[in-house]
């Protein structure tokens, strides 16, 4: 049934109240603004979960969760790798969609580049498995679409009279025929364009606004950072074209921090140029690029690199945390964001509070060693500052 969701929600704003009661009465979730009027998103992405982490990383996650209370979480893919049998995917999986049902949080999940490459499980099956979980409002499109886990998951008005706002979750695929990291594909785009249109007419004309969510990056991104055709202090390569290196344009908009290169797809099949056209979609938000965590705008929409959520043995600074997303119901044209590093999620004190012996171990190292990590990191910014002129870091959107 899951697959009809997003027809199904169509007819709902067009009947009303009663299509709302007998939707939820036959056991889907509907999403929805709270009764403040607010709605939020945990971005968590690129956990990568093998045997060595997934235990700290749940406590993480977990911890993560009872602090900042989201709505619904979005995985964006490399979910659980390393696997070679069903068994040790599913074990690992158990783990991540644990943390998530005992605390009743629905969670929609893609796939990014990792998921399905050993072949132990192929996306279809991944996804099936996940759905297994009540908590669960992921869409398997079947044959319909390239990839698995692409969909739309609106939101409610807080008084479920309405659909206000909308979620599309994008499968970026893994690799292409060549080995390049994969994109959104044509059938992709004109699906969203499509259901983007059909959202609209049921809206009475008035687009929904949106955020997307995906694995892989843009190649966008790439229109509206600074090009130099030699190597310069703090600058990334492209991905692809050779002898182009790219770092933030102070002319530009910019939030967060740039640490590697964004790692896009080779193709480009317009997903965003179609975007841009449908005018609905705020914010791009993707994974792949773990110690990214920066955002720039490009033609009004922003693209957003968000942080690996995993625990990895002793490493805490750059490289690990999540993001939190907010809409208001009462201006859904505009969004606020931040990224937590670990090493800002709880201090050494709170650290201590902690009840479990297990959770304070794991919650003190990130405390203690995140002090550290967390001053270097500031000097390293002010050092690249102070050296090259420019900014290697912004605040926050």
């Amino acid at each position: 049934m899951k697959k009809f969701i997003s027809f199904l929600l169509v007819v709902i704003m067009v009947m009303g109240s009663f299509a709302i009661t007998s939707f939820a009465e036959e056991g889907e979730k509907v999403m929805k603004f709270n009764s403040d009027g607010k709605f939020r998103v945990m971005h968590v992405t690129d956990t990568h979960f093998e045997d060595y982490n997934a235990d700290p990383s749940c406590w993480a996650i977990g911890y993560a969760c009872d602090k900042e209370k989201p709505d619904i979480v979005v995985i964006t893919g490399d979910n659980v790798q390393n696997c070679e049998n069903p068994e040790d995917t599913k074990r690992l999986i158990d783990k991540l969609m644990t943390v998530f049902e005992s605390r009743n949080i629905p969670v929609a999940v893609t796939f990014g580049n990792h998921d399905s490459e050993t072949g132990a499980m192929s996306r279809e099956e991944l996804m099936a498995y996940y759905n297994t979980y009540s908590c669960s409002v992921s869409v398997d499109d079947g044959e319909a679409l390239s990839g698995c886990g692409t969909y739309n998951i609106p939101v409610m008005s807080s008084d479920g009279q309405k659909v206000k706002f909308n979620l599309w979750v994008f499968d970026s695929n893994d690799y292409d025929k060549d080995g390049h990291y994969s994109c959104v594909q044509a059938d992709q785009v004109e699906w969203y364009k499509k259901t983007s249109d059909e959202l609209k007419a049921a809206n009475g004309g008035e687009k929904v606004y949106s955020l997307a969510f995906q694995h892989i990056i843009v190649p966008e991104v790439y229109d509206v950072l600074k090009k130099s055709d030699k190597k310069v202090l703090f600058s990334f390569d492209h991905m692809y074209n050779e002898g182009e290196y790219y770092y933030f344009d102070e002319t530009q908009k910019n939030y967060g921090t740039l640490n590697e290169t964004p790692c896009s797809g080779y193709e480009n099949f317009g997903q965003f140029d179609a975007m841009v056209e449908k005018g609905d979609v705020l914010a791009m938000f993707t994974g792949h690029d773990h110690s990214n965590a920066f955002g720039v705008q490009n033609q009004g929409i922003d693209i957003v690199n968000s942080l690996s959520t995993r625990y990895n043995n002793e490493r805490y600074s750059t490289l690990y945390g999540y993001r939190m997303i907010e809409v208001d119901e009462n201006n859904t044209s505009d969004y606020s964001t931040y990224a937590v590093h670990w090493y800002d999620m709880l201090t050494l004190r709170e650290a201590l509070k902690v009840e479990d012996s297990y959770g304070k171990e794991i919650a003190t190292k990130i405390a203690f060693l995140g002090a550290f990590q967390k001053f270097f990191d500031g000097f390293y910014r002010t050092f690249a500052h102070i050296v090259t002129g420019r900014q290697i870091s912004y605040p926050e959107r």
